[in-house]
C-alpha cells in the first residue's frame, strides 16, 4: 500500500515536471519566434530611417554665390515657385530680413526634405524650440503633426510612436539635429522622419495571435504528452521495483533453503555429541552438498553484480573451432557415461576476439543445461558457423524442451521451467541469466528456440 502511494506521488511529480519543461520550451520558442519576426519586419524600415538621416546630415548647405536655378528646383516642383522666390529673398536678403524669417521654412529646409527618398516617409522640420517650421509641407498629417512627440534625449534613436487622428496610426520615427547655413541667424534645426507601419504592425499582431494560439495548443498537447510519458516512465519504474522485489524474494528463498538444511543437520549433530562420523555420514554429506550449492549461488550472484558494473573483458584472438573442440571434450565423456551423445559440427574455422574465461563459463552453462535436461539416448550437438559478419555458436539438444512461455522468460533471473525438478538437479535459475550477460558484454545476442523434432536450441551470435 505504501509503495502504491509512493508511486502515485512520483506519478504526479513526473507529470508536473514534464509539463513545466514543455511550457518553458514552448515559451522560449514563442518569444524567440515573435522577437525574430518583429525585428525582421521593422529592420528594413529602421535601416531606411537611418540612411535618410545620414543623407540629410550630408546635405550641402553652402548656397552662397549660387543661383536657385543651379538646384533645378523648378523642375522638381513647379507649384512651389512663389514660395521658393520668397525663400530666395530670405536667403540672400539682409541680416535683418533673415532675422524676421527665423521661424519660417527656408529654401534649405525645403530642399533638405527632398533628401528623404522614401515616398512613404514624412519629414518634419523643427526649430531650436521644437516648433514645426514646415507644417505647410505636411499635407493631411499637418493637422495632427503637433501631437507627434519630440524628445531631444532620443536623437538618433529609432522608436515607435502612435499618432491619433480619429484612430491611432503607428509610425517608426527617428530624430536628429542638423546643421544650418548660419546658426546665429536660423538657430538649431531638428529633423524628424516618420514612416507609417500600420500594415506591418497588423502583420505582427496577427503573427502574435498565431504564436499565442500555437503555444496554447502546444500546452494542451504537452499536458497529454506529460501524462503519457509519466505513465510510461512510471511503468518502467514499477516494473523495476517488481523485478527488484522478486529478485530479493527469490534470492532470499534460494539462500534460506540450504541454510535451513545446514542449520537443522548441525543441530542434530549437536544433539548426539558422542555419535561417530560413520553413523552421521549422510547428514554430513547433505550438509556439504548444501554448502556447495550455497557457495555456487553466492558466486553466481557475484557474477551478476560484477556484470552490472560493466566489468572489463580480457579479449584474445583464438580459433573458435579449436577452442570449442578442447572445451567440449571433457563433457563428451560425461555424456557417454549417461548414455548420451555429444556431436561437434564446427564450420566457422576462423579466429575471433573473445574473453576465453567468459566464453568458457558460457559454454559450461549451456552444456550443463543440455546434459541435465536430456534423457538416455538423446543427442547434444555443438555447432559453429558464419552468418554475415557474425560468429554463430549453437548448442542443440533433443531433450525435454521448453514451453513457449519458457522461451520468453528463460533468461530471467531465478526463472525455472519446473522449480521442483530444477532444485533436485541443483539449478538456481541464474545460469542462463549469467549466459545472457556474458553474451551482451561481448556485444552479441543469445536466444532460445525449439529444436526439431524435439528439444531446445540455444543460439549465440558474437561479433568477429
Amino acid at each position: 500500500m505504501e509503495e502504491k502511494e509512493e508511486l502515485n506521488k512520483q506519478f504526479v511529480k513526473l507529470i508536473c515536471l514534464n509539463i513545466l519543461c514543455f511550457m518553458i520550451i514552448l515559451a522560449i520558442c514563442g518569444v524567440f519566434i515573435f522577437t525574430y519576426v518583429r525585428n525582421s519586419t521593422y529592420k528594413v524600415i529602421d535601416d531606411e530611417l537611418v540612411r535618410s538621416v545620414e543623407r540629410i546630415k550630408e546635405f550641402d548647405y553652402s548656397m552662397e554665390n549660387k543661383r536657385i536655378e543651379n538646384y533645378e528646383i523648378l523642375d522638381i516642383i513647379g507649384e512651389k515657385i512663389a514660395e521658393i522666390e520668397s525663400y530666395e529673398a530670405g536667403l540672400f536678403g539682409s541680416q535683418e530680413e533673415n532675422q524676421d524669417e527665423n521661424n519660417k521654412s527656408t529654401l534649405k529646409d525645403f530642399m533638405l526634405s527632398r533628401e528623404v527618398r522614401n515616398p512613404n516617409a514624412i519629414v518634419i522640420l523643427r526649430d531650436e524650440n521644437g516648433d514645426i517650421i514646415n507644417e505647410n509641407e505636411l499635407g493631411r498629417i499637418g493637422d495632427v503633426a503637433q501631437n507627434i512627440p519630440f524628445d531631444k534625449e532620443k536623437l538618433g534613436e529609432v522608436y515607435e510612436v502612435a499618432v491619433a487622428n480619429g484612430k491611432d496610426y503607428y509610425y517608426r520615427m527617428i530624430s536628429s539635429e542638423i546643421d544650418t547655413l548660419d546658426s546665429s541667424t536660423f538657430g538649431t534645426r531638428y529633423v524628424q522622419i516618420l514612416i507609417n507601419v500600420d500594415s506591418e504592425k497588423a502583420v505582427i499582431e496577427q503573427d502574435f495571435k498565431i504564436i499565442l494560439t500555437t503555444i496554447l495548443i502546444g500546452s494542451l498537447l504537452s499536458i497529454l504528452a506529460s501524462y503519457l510519458l509519466s505513465k510510461n516512465n512510471l511503468k518502467d519504474i514499477q516494473n523495476n521495483i517488481e523485478k527488484q522485489t522478486e529478485f530479493v524474494q527469490n534470492a532470499s528463498h534460494e539462500l534460506r533453503t540450504p541454510l535451513t538444511i545446514i542449520q537443522a543437520k548441525q543441530e542434530l549433530l549437536l544433539q548426539e555429541p558422542n555419535a561417530k562420523i560413520v553413523d552421521k555420514s549422510e547428514d554430513i554429506a547433505l550438509t556439504l552438498s548444501e554448502t556447495k550449492r550455497l557457495s555456487k549461488l553466492v558466486k553466481d550472484l557475484m557474477v551478476l553484480t560484477r556484470s552490472n558494473n560493466n566489468a572489463k573483458l580480457n579479449k584474445e584472438n583464438v580459433n573458435i573451432d579449436e577452442y570449442l573442440t578442447n572445451l567440449v571434450q571433457p563433457y563428451t565423456e560425461i555424456a557417454k557415461m549417461q548414455n548420451k551423445t555429444i556431436n561437434l559440427n564446427l564450420k566457422y574455422n576462423s579466429d575471433i576476439d573473445i574473453d576465453t574465461s567468459k566464453i568458457y563459463q558460457l559454454m559450461i552453462i549451456l552444456l550443463d543445461n543440455a546434459i541435465k535436461y536430456t534423457e538416455e539416448g538423446d543427442t547434444i550437438e555443438v555447432r559453429s558457423l558464419q552468418e554475415g559478419n557474425k560468429c554463430v555458436i549453437e548448442v542443440a539438444d533433443t531433450g525435454i524442451g521448453i514451453s513457449d512461455e519458457g522461451l520468453k522468460r528463460v533468461f530471467e533471473r531465478f526463472y525455472r521451467e519446473d522449480k521442483a525438478r530444477n532444485r533436485s538437479t541443483g539449478g538456481s535459475g541464474l545460469g542462463l541469466s549469467i549466459a545472457s550477460v556474458i553474451v551482451k558484454e561481448h556485444g552479441g545476442q543469445i536466444k532460445a528456440s525449439h529444436n526439431s523434432p524435439k528439444g531446445t536450441v540455444f543460439s549465440v551470435k558474437l561479433p568477429r
